[in-house]
C-alpha cells in the first residue's frame, strides 16, 4: 500500500469514532450536557456545543484532508481533555483503559499532524 493510501486509511480510522459519536450529539445534545453538568463543568450546554463542533468539524477536516494539521491538533487536544476529565477513576479497569486509549488516539492525531494528509487530500489539490 502506498504511503498516501495508508495516510488516507489512517485518517478514516482516526475520525470514525469522533464522527459516529458527534453526529448523534448534534440531534440530542441535552444528554451529554447533563453529563457535563454532573461532572461539574460550568456552562454545560456551551461545552456540549463546543465538543460537537470539535468532533464534527475536526473530523471532517482530517477526513477530507483540509487544514488537516489544525483538525488533528484539535482532536488530539480533545482526546487528552476527555481522558483527563472523563476517565480518571482508575480503580475501574475500563476507565483505566479508556484513559490510555484516549492518549493513544491523541498520539495518532499528533503523528498525522507531522506527516500531513498525503496526496489523497484537499490540501494537496
Amino acid at each position: 500500500m502506498s504511503n498516501d493510501l495508508t495516510l488516507l486509511v489512517a485518517r478514516i480510522l482516526l475520525v470514525a469514532l469522533f464522527l459516529t459519536s458527534g453526529i448523534p450529539m448534534l440531534f440530542a445534545p441535552s444528554g451529554f450536557a447533563g453529563y457535563m453538568g454532573a461532572i461539574g463543568l460550568p456552562a454545560p450546554l456551551l461545552v456540549t456545543w463546543v465538543v460537537i463542533a470539535v468532533k464534527i468539524l475536526g473530523s471532517l477536516s482530517v477526513l477530507l484532508g483540509f487544514k488537516t494539521r489544525y483538525g488533528a491538533y484539535a482532536l488530539a487536544a480533545f482526546a487528552i481533555g476527555s481522558a483527563l476529565l472523563g476517565h480518571t477513576n482508575w480503580a475501574d479497569a475500563n476507565e483505566f483503559n479508556n484513559f490510555f486509549k484516549n492518549f493513544a488516539i491523541a498520539g495518532g492525531f499528533l503523528a498525522l499532524s507531522v506527516a500531513g494528509a498525503g496526496a489523497l487530500s484537499v490540501d494537496k489539490r
